[in-house]
This record gives C-alpha cells, structure tokens and sequence, in this order.
C-alpha cells in the first residue's frame, strides 16, 4: 500500500465513525475558507492523531464512514477551455475566477456536476447539481446550471466552448468537528485529456485541505506548529501544472514539483 494512503487508513480507523448525514449537518460548507497543505506521512501521523484524541477540548474530530468505509476513491474530471481560462485565471489570482468539473464517487456510483467559485473575502464557493448515471456531464441541464450560476455570482456568460481539460483520481478521508472539516487526499494521479500523459504525486505526502468557516482553523494552527504553511496548490492547477510545465508561473513548478518529483 502506498504509505500515503496507509497513513489516512490508518488515522480514519483511529477515530470515531459518523454518517454522511452527520458530515453534512455539522460541516457541509458550501462556503468556506480553504487552505491546502503538502504534509508528510511521518507529521500527517501526528497531526492526525492530535485530532482524533479523546481529550480534545470540544471532544475529537470524526471520521466519515460508509457502509463500513473510512476512506473512498474519486474521480474528478475538469472542463476548460482550449486556451486554459479557468486555469490561468487561477493561476493569476483573479476575482471571478471558476472550476467546472465532474465528481464521482466510485465507491458509491453517485456523480455530481459542480461550479466552484471565489466568493467574497476569499471564500471558497460550491455549487452542485446531481448527475443520474446516463446523464451527459455536460448536457443542456448542466449548461443551464453553469450559466444560471456565473450570472448570478458574477454577472457574466459562460464559456460555451467546454472540454475536458484534465482527470484525477485519488482516495480520501474526511474528518469532521462541528464548522470543520478536513480532507486527507493521498495517491493523487492526473491524466492529461490532451495528451494521455500521467503524472502520480508523491506517494509520502498527503495533501491535507482544511475546511472552515473563518480564515484560520485549529487545524490550520496545528500544521503550522509543525513548520507547515499553506501550499499555492490545487489539484487542478497543479496536475496541469507538472504535465505541461510551460504553463506554469514559477511558484506553481517549485510547488508541482514537491508533489509530483516524477513530473510529465
């Protein structure tokens, strides 16, 4: 087992089960403050273990569990444009910046169409539209979706001409206190839709994404007593990033290449 993956295994038996149910009544966030980190196993074991403790003030953080499973594999496949916009105006830092993508969730068949969007103060906001099984990720009901969204939010029209840019797949554990939710990716692989190339991220690190409603949460503070500072990184953008280099801006190669040593 890559060590990545043993160590989220091995922290989400460790802690309490809870329901999605629960997830979604204590910490769904669709709007949000996200910071993302780069963490290694050895500091990621730790970390864990500080927050599933049983003397936590507040009592510990959960695991999700499903039908018996603490840990679950995702598909996410992305739609662009072809000259990239969605991620260069990421990689730039703009205002009425967006990602469309596709979810699965392969342990359970369900698929979602989501719009994630940056709203004010730097707040991460998501938009979903649940997808039946036949169902076209990018059919007229998902277009409507789409341009309902962007018009509402921004005040803008959006792209009509949409491809699949890139596809990633990882395995997961979340973790949930009440406003918080944590997730714990590891095994991170992105596949170029132009091309075919692969790129697989380093199987020592676990990218730890902290999810709440303020800038700073208590898992923001434990990582930085470790020396860990949040990472200029998405899965999105930094995939991309290490399959074309040419693409990216020099802070996106140094953090692309922590996370995929073997890049495209």
């Amino acid at each position: 087992m890559i060590p990545a993956v043993r160590a989220i295994a091995r922290a989400a038996m460790g802690a309490r089960p809870v329901p999605l149910a629960d997830v979604q009544a204590r910490a769904e966030l669709l709007a949000r403050y996200d910071n993302r980190y780069l963490v290694p196993v050895d500091v990621f074991a730790e970390f864990a273990t500080e927050l599933t403790d049983r003397r936590r003030p507040g009592g510990p953080f959960a695991s999700l569990c499903i039908n018996g499973r603490r840990w679950f594999r995702y598909r996410s496949v992305y739609y662009d444009t072809p000259d990239l916009r969605s991620f260069h105006d990421h990689q730039q830092d703009r205002g009425r910046r967006f990602k469309i993508r596709e979810r699965l969730y392969q342990d359970t068949g369900e698929r979602q169409f989501e719009v994630k969007l940056n709203g004010t103060g730097g707040r991460t906001v998501t938009h979903r539209r649940p997808l039946l099984p036949d169902d076209a990720a990018l059919g007229t009901g998902q277009r409507d979706f789409l341009a309902d969204v962007l018009d509402r939010a921004y005040g803008i029209d959006a792209p009509a001409d949409l491809d699949p840019s890139l596809t990633t797949d990882h395995q997961r554990a979340t973790f949930v206190a009440d406003g918080q939710r944590i997730t714990c990716d590891a095994a991170l692989v992105g596949k170029d839709a132009r091309t075919g190339r692969s790129v697989r991220a380093d199987g020592g690190l676990v990218l730890v994404e902290t999810k709440t409603t303020a800038p700073l949460s208590e898992a923001d503070r434990l990582l930085h007593g470790y020396g860990l500072r949040a990472a200029p990184f998405t899965k999105y953008c930094g995939a991309l990033s290490a399959l074309r280099p040419d693409l990216a801006a020099h802070h996106w190669q140094r953090t692309a290449g922590t996370a995929f040593p073997a890049r495209g």
